[in-house]
């Protein structure tokens, strides 16, 4: 089994907050003059402005993320992708919010180590370098032993699965911050300039639920709610029982309202490590790859501690859950796809890859 230790190095010039959090500097990309350009070279000839529709906005994301002044740009590049695949277990999940029981976490990180997963296919298929990382397992892995195709597994675990945050903050601060400079830590060791971001634990939806309600001021029926239309969720006891829960959770925790408070209270380790990992790949001028609902947390946590990583954030699809459209249309951000997705995994990063390929080319310089 390929497992790596924590590495040291030697770290940025961060900003260190009272908590001792240390966030690096993000520079914004927004370059109108860089947009005019980008915008005449994509748009086809003898077509109106913007032709290409929402694929236009991509190509100008990328090519501002890309674009590093005084040089002019010349074309996309995306070296050594890197798909991220954060796994942690929720005290929550005692409460039973979820379809699964918690042992069911280290059973799809398993598999994914085994090479048994959809993300596995996918990563292969698109030339991915595929990592898992423990961020708080409760249970052990079960791995053969002197598998040569098991996918790396990096060790990051803040703890054996958070508290059960109806009855305690899910983590203490000092937690959530290790948690936070962890995932800057994976990123900052890895090579390339793009990164997809994934998650596997069971309860983490109501982790994300609840830092929407919070963090947005959805309510929280809708964070968690169900559309008419909606088949294969939990029937309609499950859900009503699961709300009265997130419901104690964050009564318990009202005080909770600044967004590294509402992470340590409500939240989860994967979803701290994914948002440090976006930080920290924000500050690096890469591009960011946002997987479903519960990355789709991770980013809001990520966006209120540092605004400018929205620029480098490319939110890959819409899932099946219902409180994901409500966190994308808080966020004002519009998915590459909608495929009524539910597997989490970054499956759905991974399924978008082929559309940023096409912005590559459609920016690929005229012969």
């Amino acid at each position: 089994m390929n497992i790596q230790p924590f590495p040291h190095s030697a770290s940025r010039q961060p900003t260190v907050t009272n908590s001792g959090l240390r966030l690096p500097e993000i520079e914004p990309t927004a370059d109108i003059h860089l947009d005019h350009a980008l915008r005449a070279r994509v748009t086809p000839r003898g077509f109106s402005e913007h032709a290409l529709g929402r694929m236009e906005a991509l190509v100008l994301q990328l090519g501002r993320i890309q674009h590093t002044p005084p040089a002019p740009f010349e074309a996309l590049g995306f070296r050594s992708p890197q798909m991220l695949v954060f796994a942690a277990d929720h005290g929550i999940a005692d409460e039973r919010v979820s379809a699964f029981p918690q042992a069911v976490t280290c059973q799809r990180a398993t598999q994914i180590l085994t090479g048994r997963a959809p993300v596995n296919a996918l990563s292969r298929l698109h030339g991915f370098d595929l990592t898992v990382i423990d961020a708080g397992l409760a249970n052990p892995l079960n791995l053969p032993a002197d598998d040569p195709s098991q996918v790396p597994l990096l060790l990051r675990k803040i703890g054996y699965g958070t508290r059960n945050m109806v009855l305690s903050p899910a983590m203490s601060v000092a937690q959530a911050v290790s948690a936070l400079h962890a995932g800057m830590d994976v990123v900052r060791h890895l090579p390339g300039n793009v990164v997809a971001l994934g998650d596997v634990g069971v309860g983490n939806t109501s982790c994300a639920a609840l830092l929407l309600s919070r963090l947005c001021g959805v309510p929280l029926a809708d964070a968690c709610g169900r559309d008419h239309d909606q088949e294969g969720g939990p029937p309609d006891d499950e859900r009503r029982h699961k709300l009265e829960k997130l419901f104690e959770a964050a009564t318990r925790h009202r005080k909770a309202v600044s967004p590294l408070a509402a992470l340590a209270a409500m939240g989860g380790f994967e979803i701290a490590m994914m948002a440090g990992a976006m930080v920290q790949a924000a500050s690096e001028r890469r591009v960011v790859l946002v997987d479903g609902f519960v990355a789709g947390a991770a980013a809001l946590v990520a966006r209120s501690l540092r605004p400018a990583v929205a620029d480098y954030l490319i939110y890959s699809h819409r899932s099946a859950e219902p409180g994901h459209r409500l966190l994308l249309i808080h966020l004002q951000a519009q998915p590459l796809m909608d495929m009524e997705l539910r597997v989490g995994q970054g499956v759905g990063a991974l399924l978008a890859w082929p559309l940023l390929l096409a912005a590559r080319d459609l920016l690929a310089p005229q012969s």
